[in-house]
């Protein structure tokens, strides 16, 4: 079988959807390839800042790396602004959603929300509210937020740090990603 048979869902048959399947789980341990070729898509343009958001992102992984960061957070930060290129509006939501069924619910909320947080360095030159992080204040992942963008995401764009290259986290980014979906969201989620 190449492909299915059916044209609408309902009509599949339990063999149409076990070859679907199998095709899927392929696909699926292809993901960390996917998002290696996602992440070179924030090579080249600067948006006006010394580096390309493809060096932001490895130097904000290199920065949570350094400062002892578990291997699940220097992948989010790594992972922080693969949204950029498709949902510039909401590239926090997206990565965190690309993230969300690997990583621990602390982990998801930091990336989801880190976009706002990191609002407090610049939104009141841009004629926004740099405390509209504070609506999250009381937060148990209030203190932690704020901290990834502090000492890790508004820090990196730096041309002349000392930045690791990409394959510095390709094995962590494969083993974060080839976890069981969901397995690291046993405990309770973090509200929104």
């Amino acid at each position: 079988m190449d492909t299915v048979e059916f044209t609408r869902m309902d009509q599949g048959t339990q063999e149409e959807y076990q070859f679907l399947d199998r095709l899927y789980k392929t696909f699926t341990h292809e993901l960390a390839d996917r998002v290696i070729t996602h992440l070179d898509l924030l090579k080249g343009d600067r948006l006006g800042y010394k580096i390309d958001r493809y060096q932001h992102s490895l130097q904000s992984a290199t920065r949570a790396q350094r400062d002892g960061a578990d291997e699940e957070m220097v992948v989010a930060a790594l992972l922080h602004d693969i949204g950029d290129t498709i949902a510039p509006d909401n590239h926090s939501e997206l990565g965190a959603s690309v993230l969300q069924p690997y990583v621990s619910a602390e982990t998801h909320w930091i990336i989801k929300h880190h976009g706002l947080f990191q609002g407090y360095y610049y939104f009141h030159h841009t004629g926004g509210d740099r405390n509209a992080r504070d609506r999250y204040r009381g937060h148990p992942m209030f203190e932690a937020t704020a901290a990834f963008c502090e000492k890790w995401d508004q820090m990196s764009f730096d041309p002349d740090y000392d930045t690791l290259p990409l394959p510095a986290f390709e094995a962590a980014l494969r083993r974060i990603l080839a976890r069981t979906p969901f397995a690291a969201h046993v405990g309770a989620p973090i509200a929104s």
